[in-house]
């Protein structure tokens, strides 16, 4: 049985004849007649009582009418379903990133993606620099935002920089540079320094080496974390000093003090990566919605990696 035997029998049920019902079908009149028998014949039940007076629905006729719209309708919502979803209108993508470089520009194209694509779910991943990147190649993310400081890492995939956020140090609420308005890097240097896991965080690393080995080149990193709640506590607990984005605030709230540094190391890039290879409209649109929200910042070309 196939759906368009269904739309038939429903046509000629309505019409309660053949003539009409294959007007309406833009079919002609004995083929319809046959593929109406050819039903009753596959189920085993006379649907139609046919007389000099007309043709009639029988009692299992009527029973399978109400049946068969419930499964035409089914079939129609279904098509529809899947071209919205085709066209990016609903669905669901799976959108990784880190917690603090993410943590004012996220929410921001999560608004403005929402306005636009209110039927689509997204999927929010935190995870380490290795688990976006691990999850952009196996195709378990549809995109991420990242820390592009060594692009070369997403090789194979597209990188679009959103935005440049400042670089500050990170405190206990005692600790002596609380008192200064900026604090010198030459001090910074020599202090106990906290940061990510290098093995996941691999950006995270490069960037604090980057801004540290021009003071002193043999910084003294005493501890390394999986998560920016667990150097934060670290850092609360006067375990050392970090270097982290300005946006860190934004998830500690008072319980460390941020400070600028002086001279201000440059500001670090944040960036969504993707891959163009069987993108779907609803990762278009969302990565769309993540460079309307940069380009309030600034104006910078896409590049692949």
């Amino acid at each position: 049985m196939e759906l368009r035997h269904l739309r038939y029998f429903v046509a000629v049920a309505e019409e309660e004849n053949i003539t009409r019902a294959a007007a309406r079908l833009y079919v002609s009149q004995p083929p319809l007649s046959r593929q109406i028998g050819d039903l009753e014949r596959e189920i085993g039940v006379k649907l139609f009582d046919r007389g000099t007076k007309g043709i009639r629905l029988t009692e299992a006729g009527r029973i399978f009418l109400v049946e068969a719209r419930k499964i035409l309708q089914h079939a129609d919502e279904a098509v529809k379903l899947v071209k919205t979803v085709a066209l990016g209108k609903r669905g669901q993508i799976h959108v990784g990133y880190t917690a603090t470089p993410t943590a004012e520009i996220l929410p921001r194209t999560m608004r403005v993606f929402q306005r636009t694509h209110p039927h689509i779910r997204v999927d929010l991943r935190e995870m380490s620099t290795q688990g976006l990147l691990d999850g952009l190649k196996d195709r378990t993310l549809d995109a991420a935002f990242i820390v592009s400081i060594s692009p070369q890492d997403f090789a194979g995939l597209t990188v679009e920089e959103l935005g440049r956020y400042p670089v500050r140090i990170a405190m206990h609420r005692k600790h002596r540079f609380v008192r200064l308005r900026e604090v010198p890097m030459r001090d910074v240097v020599k202090e106990s320094l906290i940061t990510y896991s290098r093995k996941e965080y691999p950006e995270a690393y490069a960037g604090l080496l980057k801004i540290v080995l021009p003071y002193n080149r043999s910084p003294k990193i005493i501890e390394e974390y999986y998560s920016s709640m667990s150097l934060i506590a670290a850092v609360q607990a006067g375990r050392g000093v970090a270097l982290d984005f300005q946006s860190l605030s934004l998830i500690a709230g008072d319980r460390v003090v941020l400070r600028p540094l002086s001279p201000a190391p440059p500001s670090l890039p944040i960036a969504i990566a993707y891959s163009t290879h069987g993108i779907s409209e609803a990762t278009r649109a969302f990565v769309a919605a993540a460079k309307t929200v940069k380009a309030k910042q600034s104006s910078k070309p896409s590049l692949t990696a």
